[in-house]
């Protein structure tokens, strides 16, 4: 049995791959396992990976239903009783493991908690610093939307996916929301004063897709009334056509 599994989903991911393992590898200790499930990629992907084999647990290639299948694959195997998920394009920040390691042998009964969360740098493609993404997932909160930063938080394997299930393959974007909420307001969790990893600016977590996505969860799981729901989702959309038409008049600026 391990403390910590860390499970990246890999496709076609040969430019990024390599410094995301590059962040992860020197953290490593014997309480971690590092497994990588791979979509069946087609450029060097799998190249990168062999010349990490010596500290990866297990890895596979082969085609899959999208992310969220290939995480599920990962839990089933995984041997760590926390769980963390990186992006293929995503770095973990200096020190993260340890601190993750020091909360938990350190909090009194921290099998009874589900989930233990941190702050995310998000950076644009220089590096820069744009926003510091990660809240409380409280529940006042977690019933409107997903405040905290999912990337490299640790999910409890028994509390969470054992108990409640694996991902549900008919979200594509926000499925990782979806199987937060389902405990609703017995959802326990830590939230640490520290940077655990980056994102790189893109993805999908903002457009049209996600903001439908987590209207139709909202509504799946009643965690508000239908009039809220419509208020929300109105809410968001409005956000995001202000945000591409600030984008757009950005870009003319620069023409």
């Amino acid at each position: 049995m391990k403390t910590i599994t860390i499970i990246i989903a890999t496709y076609n991911a040969e430019r990024t791959l390599d410094r995301c393992l590059q962040s992860i590898v020197p953290q490593l200790t014997d309480e971690c396992e590092l497994i990588l499930i791979d979509g069946n990629s087609k450029d060097g992907t799998n190249k990168i990976i062999d010349s990490y084999r010596n500290n990866i647990s297990y890895t596979i290639s082969e085609a899959d239903k999208g992310i969220y299948d290939a995480w599920n694959k990962g839990i089933r195997i995984a041997q760590g009783k926390w769980i963390a998920f990186i992006g293929a394009d995503d770095i973990l920040l200096p020190n993260a493991i340890n601190t993750y390691l020091d909360c938990i042998h350190n909090t009194p009964n921290i099998d009874s908690y589900d989930y233990i969360c941190a702050h995310n740098e998000y950076v644009d493609m220089n590096g820069k610093i744009l926003k510091i993404l990660g809240k409380a997932p409280k529940w006042s909160a977690m019933k409107k939307m997903m405040p905290a930063a999912h990337v490299a938080s640790l999910h409890h394997k028994h509390n969470l996916f054992e108990a409640t299930g694996g991902y549900n393959l008919d979200y594509k974007i926000c499925a990782d929301y979806e199987m937060l909420i389902r405990k609703k307001n017995k959802f326990k969790y830590l939230m640490l004063d520290a940077h655990i990893a980056r994102m790189i600016v893109g993805g999908m977590s903002f457009s049209t897709k996600a903001i439908k996505e987590v209207y139709s969860i909202r509504k799946k799981h009643h965690s508000v009334s239908t009039i809220m729901n419509v208020i929300l989702f109105m809410r968001d959309w409005i956000a995001y056509e202000l945000f591409k038409l600030r984008k757009l008049i950005e870009g003319a600026k620069l023409e």
